[in-house]
């Protein structure tokens, strides 16, 4: 018997892992701001996902990065932002247009690992679709 398993496919990025100092912080942190955009978060035993994204402690952490999660609209943006702010982070660049393309609408913050964490919609120029499903059969 063959089991079929499916995933969905967005972007190019498959995932995004992230190994922080402190755990709690980032659990409380992106629990908030991931809600905000209507994602959950999935805990294990010692660590958390949340689609593309797997956190999870360790000594040394690894180094800073910068992740940019996609938003339906500029108030989601804005909402994300008030969110990470209340949750523990630092604001890196308010809510508002930047100069990348037409419509590129952002905001930035510094997640408690100095992470610096993106929330963007594109506007008119929409460059990703929701997923593409892909199967495999092995």
């Amino acid at each position: 018997m063959v089991e079929l398993r499916e995933w969905h496919r967005g972007r190019l990025i498959d995932h995004v892992s992230l190994v922080v100092a402190d755990y709690e912080a980032c659990r409380r942190f992106y629990g908030a701001v991931l809600a905000v955009l209507g994602v959950p978060l999935v805990e294990g035993d010692g660590y958390f996902f949340a689609d593309e994204l797997f956190v999870s402690p360790g000594d040394p952490p690894t180094g800073r990065a910068h992740i940019a999660f996609q938003a339906s609209d500029e108030e989601t943006v804005r909402r994300f932002h008030a969110a990470a702010l209340a949750a523990g982070g630092r604001d890196n660049g308010p809510p508002g247009l930047r100069d990348y393309h037409p419509g590129y609408y952002a905001a930035f913050v510094l997640d408690p690992e100095g992470n610096n964490i993106e929330a963007v919609t594109h506007g008119p120029a929409r460059r990703s679709v929701p997923s593409v499903v892909m199967t495999d059969d092995t």
